[in-house]
């Protein structure tokens, strides 16, 4: 059985998010200290206590900057990450018609773009004291939350039936965000670095249909599993405690 990290720090944006508090709850409750961006501090303690059904209990090792995430400079952003052994992007657009199509249309792979090179700025700086040398950082990990009908940059990925093909195209024609969760998944592929040469090390995770319910086992796949149309159900919860193994669990990491 692979061991878990003790004691680590993550960042995780999107943390009010139908997912993101999951993974943020998890986390607390295995001792673990969490940074969180989200726009109300209240409605993130409340999406907690929801999920205990206590509604007094209270979070010592969270920490909550109030803040829409992209009006954040990028210093503050390099200030939440020092220190962090992993950042988690939950990121989504709100599925209303101002959410889909109004600004920000590229929400996912800007907040993307913004993390991952605060990491890799935060873990390239100099030393403070010349001449002492000191061991490279330990690479960061970044994880994105994606979809399955986001293909793989990287390929790999079955090739899809000509009629889901055709879907795809009318989704990414039709509706911006599906188009800035490939972007964002682009993204960390073609320019964050390889796993060899960088300092942030990245994975996105694709769930397929999203469903509520308890934490279970799940099984992690390579490349998404059977038809776009009914290939499948995850739970909110259990993508969580996936990203949270992640995070928890380097020999997982270096699988994936």
């Amino acid at each position: 059985m692979a061991e878990s990290r003790s004691n680590t720090t993550t960042l995780v944006v999107g943390a009010t998010g139908a997912t993101g508090r999951h993974v943020v709850r998890q986390l607390l409750d295995q001792g673990h200290s969490v940074r969180a961006i989200v726009r109300s501090e209240q409605r993130m303690i409340d999406s907690l206590r929801a999920i205990s059904g206590n509604e007094k209990e209270e979070f010592a090792n969270l920490a909550v900057t109030e803040a829409s995430f992209l009006d954040l400079t990028d210093d503050e952003v390099l200030k939440l990450v020092h220190g962090c052994d992993a950042v988690v992007s939950c990121l989504g657009h709100n599925m209303t018609f101002s959410g889909m199509y109004g600004k920000p249309r590229k929400l996912v792979t800007q907040a993307a773009r913004k993390l991952c090179s605060a990491v890799v700025k935060d873990r390239t700086q100099e030393p403070g004291d010349e001449g002492t040398e000191m061991a490279p950082p330990k690479p960061g990990k970044f994880i994105l939350m994606g979809s399955d009908g986001v293909a793989n940059p990287d390929g790999g990925d079955d090739t899809r039936a000509r009629s889901e093909r055709a879907v795809l195209g009318m989704i990414r024609a039709l509706v911006p965000p599906h188009r800035d969760n490939e972007a964002a998944a682009a993204l960390v592929a073609n320019e964050v670095g390889t796993k060899e040469e960088s300092v942030l090390e990245w994975c996105v995770v694709r769930p397929t249909d999203l469903i509520d319910g308890e934490v279970s086992e799940y099984e992690l796949f390579d490349k998404p599993k059977g038809s776009l149309f009914g290939g499948g159900e995850a739970t909110r919860s259990n993508v969580a405690k996936c990203m949270v193994e992640l995070i928890l669990k380097d020999e997982l990491w270096a699988e994936w």
